[in-house]
C-alpha cells in the first residue's frame, strides 16, 4: 500500500516537471521588429503567427463609450483613451501608419491565425469603474469572437487581475505587478505570474513555489541571448521578448 502510494506521487511529481519543460515564446507588442510592422498592429499580430511564436502580447484601453482599443501608452498622440470617446481618436495612425486598432479588429484578424495565443495585457486605469467596464467587455468582446480558449490575460492592476478570475474562472490570467509571492496570487484564484525578469532573478525559488501551485511562470521583457539562456535553464514557462525570433532558437 505504501509503495503504490509513493508510486503515484513520484509519477504526480515527474507530470508537473514535465508540464513545465518546455519554454515558449511571446511576441512583445506581436513581432514589430520586422518590415512593416509597428508595434501593437495588426501587422505585428500576423507576423507573431508566421514566425510560430507560441503568442502575441498587446495592450488594451477602453474608451469613455465603451470601445476597446489596442496601444501600449494610456494615451495616442497625447490624447488619454480612458477620457475621451472613440471619434476623437479612431483616426490615429501608428508608425507602420495603419490606423489604431479596436480590440474587435484585433480579434477578426486573430480568427484567422490559429493557433497563435493572444496574450491580452489590460492597462491600469485611473478609476477602477472604469478597469471593471473595460475587463467585462473584453471579456464579452473575446467570447462573442469565439477565442475564450486562445486568450490569455495580464495586468498589473491586481484589481483587474482579480476580477478576471472572478468572472472567468476558466480563463489563464497572470499579474504583471512583480510585488507579491506565487502563493499570495494563487490564494486570489489567479494562475500565473508574468514578472520583469530582475524580479524573478532575484527570488529564483519563485519559479519552483509557482510550480508547485500548478502556475505558469512569464518572465520580461527579455532581449538578451545570455539572460534568455538563463531563463530557459531556470524552466520558466514563457519568455516575452522583443526579439523573438533569435529567442526561439535558444529554446531549442
Amino acid at each position: 500500500m505504501k509503495t503504490s502510494r509513493l508510486l503515484a506521487v513520484v509519477c504526480g511529481l515527474l507530470l508537473s516537471v514535465a508540464a513545465f519543460a518546455q519554454t515558449r515564446i511571446i511576441a512583445h507588442r506581436g513581432y514589430w521588429k520586422t518590415a512593416g510592422s509597428a508595434q501593437n498592429s495588426l501587422t505585428a499580430l500576423v507576423a507573431a503567427h508566421s514566425i510560430d511564436a507560441y503568442g502575441s502580447e498587446f495592450d488594451v484601453s477602453i474608451t469613455t463609450d465603451g470601445k476597446i482599443m489596442v496601444n501600449h501608452d494610456p494615451t495616442i498622440q497625447g490624447i488619454s483613451i480612458e477620457n475621451n470617446p472613440y471619434w476623437v481618436i479612431m483616426d490615429k495612425r501608428l508608425d507602420n501608419c495603419e490606423t489604431v486598432p479596436t480590440l474587435n479588429q484585433y480579434l477578426a484578424m486573430a480568427r484567422y491565425l490559429a493557433p497563435t495565443k493572444l496574450i491580452l495585457e489590460i492597462k491600469p486605469h485611473d478609476q477602477e469603474a472604469n478597469e471593471d467596464r473595460c475587463v467585462d467587455e473584453v471579456l464579452r468582446l473575446v467570447k462573442a469572437a469565439g477565442l475564450e480558449s486562445r486568450t490569455e490575460y495580464i495586468s498589473f492592476s491586481y484589481h483587474v487581475c482579480k476580477r478576471l478570475a472572478l468572472k472567468a474562472p476558466g480563463a489563464m490570467v497572470s499579474y504583471l505587478g512583480g510585488d507579491k509571492t506565487p502563493a499570495e496570487v494563487h490564494a486570489d484564484g489567479i494562475k500565473g505570474i508574468d514578472y520583469d525578469g530582475k524580479i524573478i532573478m532575484k527570488n529564483p525559488r519563485w519559479v519552483e513555489e509557482a510550480h508547485r501551485l500548478s502556475m505558469t511562470v512569464n518572465v520580461w521583457t527579455i532581449d538578451d541571448p545570455d539572460d534568455i539562456k538563463a531563463f530557459v535553464k531556470m524552466k520558466v514557462d514563457f519568455i516575452t521578448t522583443n526579439i523573438p525570433v533569435e529567442a526561439m532558437k535558444l529554446c531549442r
